[in-house]
């Protein structure tokens, strides 16, 4: 015979672990949504009723960690389809689902990296999910793209979709870190060892008589040179001896005796 006190417990057991279990799910979907929806508006995305909708809001969170979300949505469903076939999904219906939670933390890894966490904080969104996701969402830390870009940002996993309401998440205004060694162009600091001059040292004065920079330097004005001197006044010619106008008289002969 059967004993109907141990199997009415036995229901009675089933039944409320059944609606703890529905409480308990029902309230992680409605802390999990304003999480989620406070953590989309930080980042721009139009519409608070994205994060209360299932599977659609793990598609947008993805996107916002730079992974293509449709990728997501075929490790899902290959869990799901899997999961219906007898022993196949015993044995390998688990191997998606870790694959699609492997790839919802790589999105949680960027999106902190955007919201300016260190890597050490993806931790506690593997173990402790929801509150990971609180922290995320009502922290006082500001959503930038400025970011380096994601390692998987030239393969098949990286995002190019476009969706309506949902902000792009290409690395604006980033600017990759400069060579090493090599200083900005207008940025060089002085050479070693030379400083400025003590205080109380005047600065040395320009030299005078140089003209200002750029402005043509005027040609050297010519030496002075002494005149010749003047040549001699030209000799007076001595003057023309006139001839006498009377000859002059023989002299007298002496007298004769």
């Amino acid at each position: 015979m059967y004993n109907y006190d141990n199997s009415g417990a036995v229901i009675g057991l089933i039944v409320a672990g059944l609606f703890i279990w529905l409480i308990v799910a029902a309230a992680a979907y409605v802390v999990s949504s304003i999480f989620y929806a406070k953590l989309f508006a930080k980042a721009g995305v139009e519409g608070a009723w994205r994060g209360w909708v299932p599977f659609y809001r793990e598609l947008i969170f993805v996107k916002l960690g730079d992974l293509n979300p449709w990728w997501l949505l075929v490790l899902i469903g290959a869990a799901f389809v899997l999961n219906l076939v007898p022993y196949v999904g015993v044995l390998i219906g688990w191997i998606p689902s870790v694959a699609a939670y492997v790839y919802v933390i790589l999105a949680a890894y960027r999106i902190q990296t955007k919201l300016g966490k260190d890597a050490p904080w993806v931790i506690l969104a593997i173990f402790l999910w929801i509150v990971w996701l609180g922290i995320m969402a009502f922290d006082r830390s500001r959503w930038t793209t400025a970011v380096a870009p994601a390692p998987w940002a030239r393969n098949f996993l990286a995002d190019n979709t476009v969706w309506p309401g949902i902000p792009a998440q290409g690395a604006v205004g980033y600017a990759p870190p400069a060579a090493p060694g090599y200083p900005a162009p207008g940025a060089y600091p002085p050479p070693a060892g030379y400083g400025q001059p003590p205080a109380g040292y005047p600065a040395p004065s320009a030299p005078g008589g140089y003209p200002a920079p750029g402005a043509p330097t005027p040609p050297p004005a010519a030496p002075p040179t002494t005149p010749p001197p003047a040549a001699p006044p030209a000799a007076t010619p001595p003057p023309a001896q006139e001839p006498p106008a009377t000859p002059p008289a023989p002299p007298a002969e002496p007298p004769r005796g």
